[in-house]
């Protein structure tokens, strides 16, 4: 399996839809953050915030000379995960998803558009 071999001038934008458990509405509001993280080995790489705009989707987008690379640890793929907190009070935290791999969707002059797919949060409230 060949490197992750990203270029330093593209960025990647990654999505994420977040529904409310139990009303199935999109989850929306200022009070709302999400923070994505890539997994490491010994530190986990914070790469953006976003709020969460009327259908539930945050929107995070860095560029991957923001990723601390191990040169003795080669990885080949990206393993996000991503948490979302209300008012600064975690409410969810996703599963690693490993693996992903960049240029699954290529857009010219802006980079790379990973969609983590659509994820129940249950707020609490």
């Amino acid at each position: 399996m060949p490197r992750l071999d990203l270029t330093r001038d593209m960025n990647i934008e990654v999505i994420a839809r977040l529904i409310e458990k139990g009303s199935d509405k999109p989850l929306h509001g200022q009070d709302y953050k999400v923070r994505l993280y890539d997994k490491d080995f010994f530190e986990d790489d914070f790469l953006g915030e976003s709020g969460v705009d009327h259908d539930g989707r945050a929107k995070i987008i860095f560029n991957p000379s923001q990723m601390k690379r191990n040169p003795v640890i080669h990885e080949n793929s990206l393993d996000f995960y991503f948490a979302v907190y209300r008012k600064e009070l975690l409410v969810f935290r996703s599963q690693v998803m490993h693996d992903i791999k960049a240029m699954e969707e290529f857009r010219m002059g802006e980079g790379e558009q990973i969609d983590l797919g659509t994820f129940l949060v249950d707020t609490g409230k």
